[in-house]
């Protein structure tokens, strides 16, 4: 699994990273941003869906791989 930021959706409300400083951080300006390759740990998968949920702009979406 993998979460991946829409930058055009991001406005910068930062509940991603404060729910989920693991998977994602800040820029300069405040925006969200994956951490790496976004790739979810094994166990991170409940905080990936919290900040799914919790995004009011519904910018991150978690990418299932096969």
């Amino acid at each position: 699994m993998k979460v991946q930021i829409d930058p055009a959706r991001c406005q910068g409300h930062g509940r991603c990273y404060d729910l989920s400083p693991d998977l994602f951080t800040e820029d300069d300006e405040g925006y969200g941003q994956v951490v790496g390759d976004g790739v979810v740990p094994p166990g991170g998968e409940r905080a990936a869906r919290v900040a799914v949920s919790n995004c009011p702009e519904k910018a991150i979406v978690l990418v299932e791989e096969a």
